[in-house]
Formats: C-alpha cells, sequence, structure tokens
C-alpha cells in the first residue's frame, strides 16, 4: 500500500515536471524571433534518496528549476561589436551629411573635385572658384566691356556664397553630430538606471534560486546591448552580489570609472560639448566605441579639418587677390581684408562693376591687375615660404575635399567589415542561445511522450489502488 501511494506521489511529480517541459519548449518556440531571448531549459532531478522498508528509493523526478543557456563571453562580445559598429555608423553618416554640404563629387582614386550638376543646377566651391578667374581673364581681354565686368563680379558674389554656404552647412553638421551626442548621452543614463533597476530585481527574484530570473536577465542584457550602441564599457559580476553586475568604462589613463555598481548608478553620464564624464567624481571617459564616439570624433577630426581647410583657402585667396588687386595698398581692394574666414569672406563694399579696375591707374585697355588676379589661377603656393596653402588654390581645395572623400570611404569598408563581424559573433551566439525550431520540436514531442508515460502510470496505480482498497 505505501509502495503504490509513494510511486503514485513520484508519478505525480514526473507529471508536473514533464509539464513543465511541454511550457518551456512552447515558450521557446514563441520567442523564436525575438533577438533578445536565451532559450531556456528545464532542470530535471530529484530531492535524494530516503530509506523505506523495502530498501532507499528516490524520491522521485521533479522540476529544479528553469535556466537559460547563455555564454557570458559571447555576451561580451557582442557588446564590443555593437559598440564598434555604432560609432562607425555615426561617423559614416556624419561624413555623408558634411560630403552632401559640399555640393560636390568626390573622387577619392583620382585625387580631384568636380562640381555637381544635378536637376537642380547647383554647383560646388570647385565649379565657383574655376568660374571666378576665369571670368577675371576674360575681363583681361576685353577691360571696358560692361557684360564682362557685370559678369566678373556676378561670379565673385557666388563664389563668396558658395564659401559662405558650404562652411554653414559644415556647421550645422557639427552642430547636429554635437545634439545627437547629448541626445545618447540622455539615452546612456536611462539605460544605466533600467541596468541598476534590473540587478536590484534579480536579485531579490534570485535570492533562494540563482540564475531563476531568467526573463529579466533577458531584458538586462538587451538594456546593456541599447547602452553599447551608445558608449563603450565592460561588465562582470558583482563581488558577493549572485546574479548582479557592474557597469565600468576606463578613462584616459587606462583606470576603471564605475558607472553602476549593482543597483546603484555611481554618478550621472555628462557632457559639456567636449568631453564625456561619469563616475562618482566626474571623470573624463577614454570611449573606444559608440555613438557618441562616433559622433565626437567626426565632428572634431574630418569635418573640423575640411572647415579649417576650406578657411585656408578663403584667407589665401583674400590675401593674394587683394594683392594683386590693390598693389599700392590705396586704390581698394577687390575682398574685404576683415573676411578672411569660409564664414566672413566678402567683397569688399562698394565694389561694383562699374568702379571695377583692370589695373592700378594705368589708360584705358591696361589690363595688368586683371591679368595679375587670372594668374593667381596657376600659382603655386607653400607653407614653407609663408603661405596659408601648398599648391595651387584649386589643387589645395581638392585635396581636402578628396581626404573627406577617402575618409567616408575608408570607414565605408570599416563599416562592412564590422557588419560582418557582428554577424558572425552573433551567430556564434545563437548557437548556443538561440532557439531552434527543430530543436524545441523535438524537445515538445519528448515532453509529450514522457507526460503520457507518467500519466499512463498513474492510472495503472490507480487501478492497483481501486482494487486493493474495493475488491479485496
Amino acid at each position: 500500500m505505501s509502495g503504490l501511494l509513494s510511486s503514485l506521489a513520484a508519478n505525480s511529480k514526473a507529471l508536473s515536471a514533464q509539464a513543465l517541459g511541454v511550457e518551456v519548449a512552447g515558450r521557446n518556440m514563441a520567442n523564436v524571433n525575438n533577438t533578445n531571448y536565451a532559450r531556456q531549459r528545464v532542470l530535471l532531478g530529484d530531492r535524494g534518496t530516503i530509506m523505506t522498508a523495502s530498501g532507499p528509493e528516490g524520491t522521485g523526478v521533479e522540476a529544479m528549476g528553469v535556466t537559460q543557456l547563455r555564454d557570458s563571453l559571447l555576451d561580451q562580445q557582442v557588446l564590443r561589436e555593437v559598440s564598434l559598429k555604432a560609432a562607425l555608423n555615426t561617423s559614416q553618416s556624419g561624413l555623408q551629411k558634411a560630403q552632401a554640404g559640399l555640393g560636390e563629387q568626390i573622387d577619392s582614386t583620382s585625387s580631384s573635385a568636380s562640381s555637381t550638376s544635378g536637376a537642380d543646377g547647383s554647383h560646388g566651391i570647385a565649379a565657383s572658384l574655376t568660374n571666378f578667374f576665369n571670368a577675371f581673364q576674360s575681363f583681361a581681354g576685353n577691360p571696358t566691356d560692361v557684360g564682362e565686368r557685370q559678369t566678373l563680379v556676378q561670379q565673385a558674389g557666388i563664389l563668396t556664397d558658395r564659401i559662405q554656404l558650404t562652411d554653414t552647412r559644415l556647421a550645422q553638421t557639427q552642430s547636429d553630430l554635437t545634439a545627437q551626442a547629448t541626445g545618447d548621452v540622455a539615452t546612456v543614463n536611462t539605460d544605466l538606471q533600467n541596468i541598476a533597476d534590473l540587478n536590484a530585481q534579480i536579485a531579490r527574484l534570485e535570492v533562494n534560486a540563482p540564475g531563476s530570473a531568467v526573463d529579466l536577465r533577458d531584458e538586462r542584457q538587451a538594456a546593456l546591448e541599447d547602452l553599447a550602441g551608445k558608449i563603450s564599457f565592460e561588465t562582470r559580476p558583482q563581488p558577493g552580489h549572485a546574479g548582479q553586475l557592474q557597469v565600468f568604462a576606463y578613462d584616459a589613463t587606462g583606470a576603471e570609472v564605475v558607472l553602476v555598481d549593482g543597483k546603484n548608478v555611481t554618478g550621472p553620464v555628462t557632457f559639456n560639448g567636449t568631453n564625456v564624464q561619469a563616475g562618482a567624481v566626474p571623470t573624463t571617459l577614454a570611449l573606444s566605441g559608440g555613438s557618441i564616439k562616433g559622433a565626437l570624433d567626426t565632428r572634431d577630426g574630418a569635418v573640423q579639418t575640411l572647415r579649417d581647410n576650406i578657411d585656408k583657402l578663403a584667407a589665401q585667396m583674400v590675401t593674394s587677390v587683394n594683392a594683386a588687386y590693390n598693389p599700392t595698398g590705396t586704390t581698394g581692394n577687390f575682398f574685404d581684408p576683415a573676411g578672411t574666414t569660409a564664414a566672413s569672406i566678402q567683397l569688399a563694399a562698394g565694389l561694383t562693376a562699374a568702379n571695377l579696375k583692370a589695373s592700378d591707374g594705368g589708360a584705358a585697355g591696361d589690363n595688368t591687375v586683371a591679368l595679375a588676379v587670372a594668374n593667381i589661377a596657376n600659382q603655386t603656393f607653400s607653407v614653407a615660404g609663408g603661405d596659408l596653402i601648398d599648391g595651387t588654390l584649386s589643387q589645395h581645395y581638392s585635396s581636402a575635399v578628396t581626404d573627406l572623400g577617402q575618409t567616408l570611404s575608408g570607414v565605408n569598408s570599416r563599416v562592412s567589415d564590422e557588419e560582418n563581424i557582428e554577424k558572425l559573433v552573433r551567430a556564434q551566439r545563437d548557437a548556443v542561445s538561440g532557439v531552434s525550431l527543430d530543436e524545441e520540436t523535438a524537445d515538445l514531442m519528448k515532453y509529450q511522450r514522457a507526460f503520457q508515460a507518467s500519466s499512463r502510470v498513474i492510472q495503472t496505480i490507480d487501478s492497483l489502488l481501486d482494487t486493493v482498497i474495493n475488491k479485496l
């Protein structure tokens, strides 16, 4: 009698264990397309062995808990690749916006820049620069022609407008990158608080069952991957607190800056427009990945370098043209001498087609000044010789623009490589944590058969008990 009852109890537990297996297999299959989900498994076992009159007997199989299949090393590697990819994608986007702002077709293989002539008929600085000096050459050929004078003043105005507009667009690109970094910092603080809260929830739920808060752990991993898209960091288990994580970054010296310590955020991440700081004592972070790094590196790197080079172009052109146009320094300049940056370049006040001069006080038809200005197009400058640029004005601008094109080309290549690496790492993780419909279908059938077998045993025991109780 006691044997039948103990067998009935043991198979009842087995029935519950197999039912849980069916439930978990179904949950896995339902989450097959959930990228943040790690597949789960039922841990089957028994509570030990007891002594009976018939000898030692097992207590029967039962579900000891549900665990998820995760590889912490692969999770860390995914976080690193997500961070690197986000930095490159942000840099790529910023460079593409800067390239569009130039209005130039960039050929990084031939080191040349030519104006874009699309459906909208827009032109960049390269074409305007050529048109300006061509207009001066035409003016030198016919210095008394009113049409040539008007064309020259018009082309000069177009050139200054193009330079100013290009600088404004590049400045706006930098402003947009700064705004993106500022917004990402706000998201970082939200993610850090979310991770700390999840740490606290996991700690409460896993007091007596370590590793059982599987859904919260999935949610925490998703928050970590979102955070990795913004900044670079590392994680490790919090010492003495099972299930909780520490999140930390590094400063310029390689020292750790703790961002999350278990259930506490050590200090908000801040951005002063130049540096990102974090930690209990605000410390500047040395970011190696994330969209914030990509935005700041692009803003302060390639885009700022391009603006600096266009500033040098404007300053060299203003200085050289004015020196040729006003050799004595007393008869009026062509450009405003105070406007020596791309943002401030403009024609001299009062300059019109009527008072445009082809010579500095020469007779009608004298074109010495006009020829001198036109020849600047072919003048080779040298920084070593005290100039602001190397090469001709067109060569300097072409080099600056092509540098941007080559930088973008390099980033495009790195983005493609990084996408492949991230896919590879995710595939490796999915081999461990991802849901396989074939495998889950096999498990579902296995647990179904085991459930049916346990049911059949219970039916048999019930029949035996009926015989013992009612028929003997």
